[in-house]
């Protein structure tokens, strides 16, 4: 059994027990969340395909940690006119494990 979910623009294939990270949602850590935005799920009775959102369909999630992710470094540059521009930048994340997929 399986689902693709959107979460912070983006879409991620879960299963149930599966670890991942995802842009920051608001909950601490030990909090359970439902995630409403469901695409697809598949299970033994078929698929089911929303258009674009099954209604019926949520997803249980435990969140396991706030954090943030490495450093990157955005470096702007233009040659021979000295003009450069350095800035730091570290992506919030919130990692959840997936306990149910209803739907």
């Amino acid at each position: 059994m399986y689902a693709v979910i959107q979460t912070g623009g983006k879409q991620y294939k879960v299963a149930e027990g599966e670890i991942l990270k995802v842009e920051k949602l608001a909950g601490a850590a030990g909090d359970k969340l439902v995630l409403d935005q469901v695409l697809i799920v598949k299970d033994e009775n078929g698929i089911k395909i929303g258009a674009p959102l099954l209604k019926d369909a949520r997803i249980t999630v435990e969140v396991i940690e706030q954090g943030r992710a490495k450093k990157i470094i955005v470096y702007k540059y233009k040659k021979r006119k000295n003009y450069r521009r350095k800035q730091g930048h570290r992506q919030s994340y919130t990692k959840i494990k997936i306990e149910k997929i209803e739907g």
